[in-house]
């Protein structure tokens, strides 16, 4: 009895075990019609079948569907359209798998013919396989994905996720990329140099996505942010429509599909998400999509995807064109779009050339550092405006042209031409608008043209030339206001004094009153929009300006944490502020704008005056270099007065040919970017002369201590130790290369780049001292000669001198190796 009651428990779960592990199978001359019951796996996780789809119960997608889960979910479709009442899908005598539509036309198949296939099975992992006679796998959706993949399913090179007009590949190369119509990669996994084959991505049931060879050595990984939620049970990895790669967990407690992670964190960066000449804009309720100016209308007002059209075709009118500003705006530029065209030119320059060049439709000047003036000569346009983006672009339209305030539009309600001529509403709405500020100046001048309140609203209304990119004109009187009457002094040096102000849009600014320019106006305003075009992440953005009679005012961006000398040389409590990370990233960041202006301006700027009371820090303290660019307006009359004040006052930045009588060249500011990492590394003043160096310069203590490896004594002991030893040394290194007499043998900045970062080897650099240059306390101050700027760079001096350098050949040539180039 024991015997036959044990044999029939073990039976009862051996079938039990058979009907959870293995799906029936489905044999050859099976049917599946919309009105059938779907292919289901053994446990039924994912089923293979006819869906209705979302816009019409007799419209049906055919597919494998994930089970168990109330919203309807297809992790693989059959075919691009869906299919009606009618369709079937058959699975052939000859082991051919073909979708029909209601009129018996083919409309995808399986190309597996004749191959041996006798059976078909749903899997529990949702991979759907024909197999032949051997149970080997003739055919499966995991080796033909769709626009998903599932956890345990391969996705290798040669392999395409599509949707609509995007579409996922591994690259033979090992980079994986998003392209929208297979030609423009707007986003990549920037994996390269695989040595070894086998390369795929999967995806592990943690929601963990990983590109990774053969051998199992992963060369790209990212992470869902729910990756630890143990409430969530199915995972998936989707290209969405909208050219998105999404990692997506369905979660028990909602019940719905939440969001782990996206490869594009800003949709607005997917090209061609709005359509040919359409604005991608982010709202609260995401993203939308407008046309670029009142010039154009949406080619479908249901469906704004779709792009926008002009009213009239520049085609039409090659003598009446216009460039229309789109404010906040930048037109998407990704590789490999040979057809946009790259050069570096103020926001003018990069317009007008656009309007001259019969091929050009738009263009955007970008603010990221390079100064870049894109033109847009492809015949498709995808533009991103948003409130974050400072760089500002034009489109070609026929006519005036007539601006659109994007960033007020919540949608795109583009409306066709009525009846009524274009004329006749340019008319009426330049009508409207005169007659609107007739109506206001007038209640102005009655009522409130005498409050203090309303002084500054000229300030205001200048704020809207902003706009464009270029430095607004202030008002003396506005700027007076803003400043409380310049009583809240942060700081002054060599150029003049800094206030703080607040403008009408409170906007907090830091104003500076230049001392000792007395140019006229119209020069001024050319040196000032010298410095206005520069723009880059480490340089100081220049607001706007003003020049009013004998006033001088440049009005610039205020950074919470003023300059770096604050935290170096102020109190332990503000320089232990600065950890090792932090200032080693101050170095690369200075160092990356002073790079900017001596080799990527269109006018190479050469500062003149690097220190740290000229590195300014934000609320996150990156760097920013200010006062680039100044030299250059200080007036010929007071020159030699202010330059001798200035020598006394930051003696230990300037380069031996300043008092040498040299001239003067980016390799100038070289030399004070040494004296700065010196004290970022110390915490102390480069010029301090101690107990401790034995009454000697630091400069000239340090490398002593350098060369005989006692670094740590000169460390700054705020560091408590905590630093990363290499990185130290490397800067050391490069700081005694920067501060060596002989001019030459300092490095450029963009190779003091390449050596911080630790892409060039840095040497051993020799004695700063070694050339016999006599020390700056035995130099008259008052025989050196200096004149002033006539170019974008520090006052050139004469080439006589009465201290001459001279150089072994030694030296030289190791200047040659190690910088060449330089």
């Amino acid at each position: 009895m024991g015997f036959h009651f044990w044999a029939m428990v073990l039976l009862y779960f051996f079938l039990v075990f058979a009907s959870v592990a293995f799906a029936e199978e489905i044999k050859p001359g099976s049917i599946l019609r919309p009105t059938d019951e779907l292919w289901p796996s053994a446990s039924g996780n994912f089923s293979m079948g006819f869906h209705s789809t979302a816009n019409n119960d007799n419209e049906y997608v055919v597919g494998v569907s994930f089970g168990h889960i109330k919203e309807l979910t297809l992790a693989w479709t059959m075919g691009a359209l869906p299919v009606i009442d009618g369709a079937q899908l058959r699975f052939q005598s000859d082991g051919d798998l073909v979708l029909f539509n209601a009129t018996n036309n083919v409309v995808w198949k399986s190309n597996t013919s004749n191959r041996g296939v006798t059976s078909a099975e749903m899997r529990d992992d949702g991979n759907f396989v024909l197999k032949n006679g051997s149970s080997a796998v003739v055919w499966e959706t995991f080796e033909n994905p769709t626009d998903t993949l599932l956890v345990g399913q391969k996705f290798s090179e040669g392999k395409h996720l599509i949707a609509a007009l995007y579409s996922l590949s591994v690259e033979s190369g090992g980079n994986m990329s998003l392209k929208w119509r297979n030609r423009i990669i707007y986003w990549n996994t920037s994996v390269s140099s695989v040595s070894s084959g086998g390369l795929g991505l999967s995806l592990s049931s943690r929601g963990i996505l990983s590109l990774a060879n053969s051998t199992g050595f992963g060369y790209w990984t990212a992470r869902s942010s729910d990756y630890t939620d143990i409430k969530i049970t199915v995972r998936r990895v989707t290209l969405d429509s909208d050219g998105n790669l999404r990692a997506y967990g369905w979660h028990e407690d909602s019940q719905t599909w939440e969001v782990g992670w996206s490869a594009v964190e800003d949709q607005c960066r997917v090209y061609g998400l709005c359509g040919d000449n359409g604005i991608c804009i982010y709202y609260d309720t995401g993203s939308h999509c407008v046309c670029p100016s009142l010039d154009f209308v949406a080619v479908d007002p249901k469906n704004t995807r779709l792009g926008c059209r002009r009213l009239q075709d520049i085609a039409s009118c090659p003598n009446n064109q216009t460039m229309v500003p789109v404010n906040h705006n930048e037109f998407l530029s990704y590789p490999p779009e040979l057809k946009s065209v790259k050069y570096t030119l103020g926001m003018t320059d990069c317009w007008q050339n656009c309007l001259r060049d019969t091929s050009c439709t738009a263009s955007t000047v970008l603010v990221d550092g390079s100064g870049t003036c894109l033109l847009i000569t492809s015949n498709f346009t995808s533009g991103y405006s948003s409130l974050d983006i400072l760089s500002n672009s034009y489109v070609k339209v026929c006519g005036p042209g007539h601006p659109a305030s994007l960033l007020s539009i919540p949608s795109m309600k583009a409306q066709r031409p009525s009846k009524v001529s274009v004329v006749g509403i340019v008319v009426a709405f330049v009508g409207a608008v005169i007659a609107v500020v007739v109506f206001e100046a007038g209640v102005w001048w009655i009522c409130c043209r005498n409050n203090p309140k309303f002084a500054g609203l000229s300030t205001q209304y200048t704020l809207l030339e902003y706009a464009s990119g270029a430095p607004v004109q202030f008002s003396y009187k506005g700027l007076q206001q803003s400043t409380k009457n310049f009583r809240d002094k942060v700081g002054s040096g060599g150029f003049g004094t800094v206030y703080r102000g607040v403008l009408p849009n409170k906007t907090i600014v830091a104003v500076k009153k230049l001392e000792g320019i007395e140019q006229g106006e119209k020069q001024f305003r050319m040196e000032v929009a010298t410095i206005g075009s520069t723009h880059h992440l480490n340089l100081v953005r220049l607001i706007g300006f003003c020049s009013e009679r004998r006033h001088r005012l440049l009005v610039y961006e205020f950074l919470k944490n003023t300059s770096l000398d604050n935290f170096l040389f102020g109190s332990t409590e503000q320089s232990r502020k600065l950890d090792w990370k932090t200032r080693f990233h101050i170095a690369l960041g200075t160092a990356r704008g002073i790079t900017y202006l001596h080799e990527e301006c269109r006018d190479s700027i050469i500062h003149c005056d690097i220190k740290p009371e000229n590195i300014l820090l934000d609320e996150n303290f990156m760097a920013k270099v200010s006062d680039f660019g100044l030299a250059k307006l200080i007036n010929v009359k007071n020159h030699r007065d202010r330059t001798l004040s200035l020598v006394r006052g930051t003696r230990g930045y300037l380069a031996p040919e300043w008092l040498a009588n040299l001239p003067i060249t980016s390799k100038s500011d070289v030399f004070s970017y040494g004296m700065v990492l010196l004290e970022l590394v110390s915490g102390k003043r480069n010029f301090d002369i101690s107990a401790t160096s034995g009454g000697r310069k630091f400069s000239t203590w340090a490398f002593e201590q350098f060369e005989s490896g006692n670094v740590l004594s000169i460390v700054d002991g705020n560091l408590n130790g905590k630093f990363d030893m290499d990185q130290v040394i490397r800067v050391f290194q490069i700081s005694f290369w920067c501060i060596q007499a002989q001019s030459s043998l300092r490095p450029p900045m963009s190779k003091i780049i390449q050596m911080l970062e630790g892409n060039l080897p840095t040497g051993k650099p020799p004695d700063p001292k070694f050339f016999g240059f006599q020390s700056e306390s035995s130099i008259n101050v008052s025989d050196t000669t200096m004149s002033v700027a006539t170019t974008s760079t520090c006052p050139p001096s004469s080439s006589s001198s009465k201290h001459v350098m001279v150089t072994s050949n030694s030296e030289q040539n190791m200047s040659e190796i190690i910088f060449s180039g330089s």
